[in-house]
């Protein structure tokens, strides 16, 4: 009986997902937003909550976050990572001043301690690369002068991650010092490590894992990066930061392949990944840190939109390519949700969830508009405050002698 009801629950959920992924692809829109109301609706305090499929979506939501970061990794090279944080590094420090602080300091604010204020840093900081992406794609941008300098901001968040990630997960874990440091000695020398061997020995080790059979070479790279990510959290480093790595160890061929034949799974669960972030969220507890969300929604999106514009004048963009450099970076989405959930997950802070919930649902879906909209409303304000040029003298007074009423 028990598994039927299994069964009834977790394929209605997947059912719904995809009539909502289809109701918001008819309107150019991503779908977080509705995965994430979802979970709102069948979880604790929803509308219908769930009970026997709960721990099936948790352990899918798990695969889901290793195959978001998996499929991160695969996006880029050891040296293309490594050529962007040469080149681009000054705009990844001004990226992380400006957005990490505020969430940071709200955190304080509210009085939830030094650990949530770390958590909410990186929730503020890190923009949706998923998002972005798909926006560029439907804007017809992704050839434009000023979607390098996007991706250069994206790529270093995401490297970001792989250090950020460790410290966070020793923080919630309440590790003390000592632990705390030997974690982050260890993710950043696997990091180093696994960037080596990619830049000297990418080949060798795209060839061992490469396979004309799609078959075999599905199972073979999704069992390797689940094996890893078991390994990195044995070893108290983030799963998501070994998939990360395994991502970026593969390259050329098996890299297109495996991004081919992985994209569907990593769609399903990281769909799942949402809901089941939305089930631990108690909706009732959303509206009082609504006005914080909101708050905090707003400023960071200006501060993104001066980091894209910032970024982009470095590299000697036009002023219309910087606001729209600007405006593309707002989005937050799935890894401001990762972070917040190894928090929810320790219990660190009872509203970091909702909070984080809400402004994600903010920006998913402020993100998409202030990418089409920023550089049109910039480019009106400057008109608008433009100096008008003054009128020659005799067409003045040709207009006053015109306008002045005629003697009886």
């Amino acid at each position: 009986m028990h598994s039927a009801v299994l069964l009834i629950e977790f394929g209605s959920i997947i059912l719904g997902l995809g009539l909502l992924g289809r109701f918001a692809g008819r309107f150019q829109l991503s779908p977080i937003p509705l995965y994430l109301l979802a979970g709102l609706a069948f979880g604790e305090g929803g509308l219908l909550p769930l009970g026997a499929s709960e721990e099936f979506i948790a352990t899918g939501a798990e695969i889901g976050v290793i195959l978001l970061l998996l499929m991160l990794g695969l996006e880029y090279t050891a040296s293309d990572l490594v050529s962007n944080l040469k080149t681009h590094y000054p705009a990844g420090l001004v990226d992380c001043a400006l957005n990490a602080l505020p969430g940071a300091a709200v955190a304080l604010l509210l009085g939830w301690g030094p650990v949530a204020a770390v958590v909410l840093a990186g929730v503020t900081w890190i923009s949706s690369s998923g998002v972005i992406a798909k926006v560029l794609g439907d804007l017809g941008r992704v050839g434009n002068r000023e979607t390098p300098v996007i991706l250069s901001v994206l790529v270093l968040e995401d490297l970001a991650m792989a250090v950020y990630l460790p410290i966070v997960t020793a923080l919630v874990a309440g590790a003390g010092l000592l632990a705390g440091s030997l974690t982050l000695a260890i993710a950043l020398g696997a990091a180093g490590l696994v960037l080596f061997l990619a830049v000297r020995y990418g080949r060798v080790i795209s060839r061992f894992v490469s396979s004309d059979d799609p078959e075999k070479l599905l199972l073979v790279v999704l069992g390797l990066t689940i094996l890893v990510a078991g390994v990195a959290q044995q070893l108290q480093v983030s799963a998501a930061v070994g998939a990360f790595l395994v991502g970026i160890a593969l390259s050329g061929e098996v890299a297109e392949g495996a991004h081919t034949l992985l994209s569907p799974l990593r769609d399903l669960f990281a769909a799942v990944f949402f809901v089941f972030f939305g089930l631990h969220t108690d909706p009732s507890s959303i509206p009082p840190v609504l006005l914080p969300a909101l708050g905090l929604a707003v400023l960071t999106a200006l501060t993104k939109i001066a980091t894209g514009y910032w970024a982009a004048r470095r590299a000697g963009i036009s002023v219309k390519g910087r606001w729209r450099a600007g405006g593309a970076l707002v989005a937050r989405g799935e890894f401001s949700i990762v972070i917040a959930g190894l928090a929810v997950a320790a219990g660190v802070e009872p509203s970091l969830g909702p909070l984080a919930t809400a402004y994600v649902l903010i920006l998913v879906v402020l993100g998409p508009l202030t990418a089409r909209y920023t550089e049109p409303v910039a480019s009106w304000w400057a008109r608008r405050r433009e100096p008008r040029e003054p009128e020659p003298a005799p067409r003045r007074a040709a207009e006053a002698e015109a306008e002045a009423p005629v003697a009886d």
